[in-house]
Formats: C-alpha cells, structure tokens, sequence
C-alpha cells in the first residue's frame, strides 16, 4: 500500500517528467539528447533551475567542427558552461 497524508494525496518515489528533445552548445562541444521537464514547466524553468549540472540523457555529443565524439545514455552538463539551448525540432 502507498503512503498517502490525511487530504488522500499519495507520495511515491517516482517524479513524472517529459522528453524534451534540444541541442545544446557549451563553450566547447554541442549536444543533442533530452532533458527531462516537470509536466507544469517549460525548458526555460528547468535551466533556470539552480543545481549546477543539467541532465541529459540520450546523449550525441559533437566537437566544434560538428564530428561527433560520444554517444552516451546519460551526461550531466555544466549550466555554466551552456551558451545556448534551442528544442531539437526547431533547428531542423
């Protein structure tokens, strides 16, 4: 049975996030995978929040001259190091 407080709402370990697709250029590679964004925010909400790393999953990670260099299921990218962040479907 799930914990739940006298108002009958029910905690769980488990957040519900959606797939943002984006590509992301830092000071030295560009990125393409997804972040993952609480229901009631936008991409904006999730950058701006304060924790130093982003979390990306599903990772394509590509030099300055656009060759890519790694695929990987997950990256934690420096917020510092991000230039700037556009949703993947917009840049094609």
């Amino acid at each position: 049975m799930l914990p739940y407080d006298d108002k009958g709402k029910i905690f769980t370990e488990v957040v519900s996030k959606k797939l943002e697709a984006v590509v992301i250029q830092t000071t030295l590679n560009r990125i393409e995978g997804d972040v993952h964004i609480r229901p009631d925010e936008r991409l904006k909400d999730e950058l701006n929040h304060a924790e130093p790393f982003l979390a990306i999953t599903d990772a394509i990670i590509y030099d300055l001259n656009g060759v890519e260099i790694r695929r990987t299921a997950f990256v934690a990218v420096n917020r510092g190091a991000i230039q700037w962040v556009t949703p993947k479907d917009d840049s094609e």
